[in-house]
């Protein structure tokens, strides 16, 4: 798989969106800005989802607008439906994401629908998306537990993986969304999705509720997965777990690739220091041990 591990930064979407404290459209630009200029080829900059379901992200079109897009870094946005895909396209989004879960009771509480019915519901996202040329990544939720229904099986996450690749997201995306696994069931869960689906077409999404993220993206890098999802400062709490911290850290991410001799192209430092500032931002200390020992004022 070779020795480049591409980050997916979530943090300007998946953090911000389960942050309480109100972010301000200009400081969610300049956060994607810095971010743009840490080397880092992917940000996830925003969600075209109803501001109804999600306030901190009413500004999407306002914050795509107005980030300085660099020809190197993609930024793709989320979209629930055909309604979010055309709001997302009048700004020049040029790649989306969509989302689903391998639980159905989760789908039945986060969305108010099946796993079909939600995979039916964004079947014309991707018709269009193909039409117009613009690329998809697909999210699987709950893949290693459900806040619901507990144990979600491994056929389960197989069967709605295939279909998202099979719909033609080019890239599937496996999250732990309540951050329950351990890196035995992490291993497994993702030998499992990559015995039916190619291997370089799958990445992995891990929060941190019990601090096992980093050993089970260490077992998922083991066993040849070559992206990863992680927000600066381990920004976003889990709103189906109490107390959750959400996802893990950027930097304390790439600190540990680094440090297995992989390359990221992220500079570091430049990233630790992005995270300092966001958490400044959220009126807390950054969740990221790495970015904390690497800010620390002597």
């Amino acid at each position: 798989m070779g020795d480049f591990v591409r980050i997916v930064e979530v943090g300007p979407r998946d953090g911000l969106q389960n942050e309480k404290a109100h972010v301000s459209t200009a400081d969610k630009i300049e956060l994607i800005d810095r971010l743009s200029a840490t080397g880092l080829r992917t940000i996830e900059a925003t969600s075209f989802v109803s501001p109804k379901w999600i306030p901190q992200l009413a500004d999407a079109a306002e914050v795509y607008a107005g980030i300085t897009r660099r020809p190197d870094v993609a930024y793709p946005v989320l979209v629930p439906n055909e309604t979010g895909y055309e709001r997302a396209r009048a700004v020049g989004v040029e790649e989306i994401a969509v989302f689903t879960a391998a639980s159905e009771a989760f789908n039945r509480r986060n969305v108010n629908a099946g796993i079909d019915e939600s995979l039916a519901r964004f079947a014309p996202v991707l018709e269009r998306a193909r039409a117009d040329g613009v690329k998809v990544r697909g999210y699987v939720s709950t893949v290693l537990g459900c806040p619901y229904q507990g144990e979600v099986p491994l056929a389960d996450v197989v069967r709605v993986s295939q279909r998202l690749h099979a719909m033609g997201c080019y890239e599937i995306s496996l999250g732990d969304t309540i951050g329950v696994g351990t890196p035995h069931q992490a291993r497994a869960m993702l030998q499992a999705v990559a015995a039916e689906i190619p291997l370089d077409a799958l990445a992995v999404h891990f929060h941190d509720t019990y601090g096992q993220a980093l050993a089970n993206l260490l077992a998922c890098l083991e066993a040849g997965v070559r992206v990863v999802d992680a927000a600066v400062s381990g920004a976003g709490g889990c709103p189906y777990a109490s107390g959750a911290s959400g996802n893990v850290a950027s930097e304390d991410v790439v600190y540990m690739l680094h440090g297995l001799g992989l390359r990221t192209g992220v500079d570091l430092p430049r990233l630790a220091e992005t995270g300092r500032w966001l958490a400044a931002r959220l009126g807390r200390e950054t969740g990221s041990k790495a970015g904390k020992a690497m800010t620390a004022v002597p």
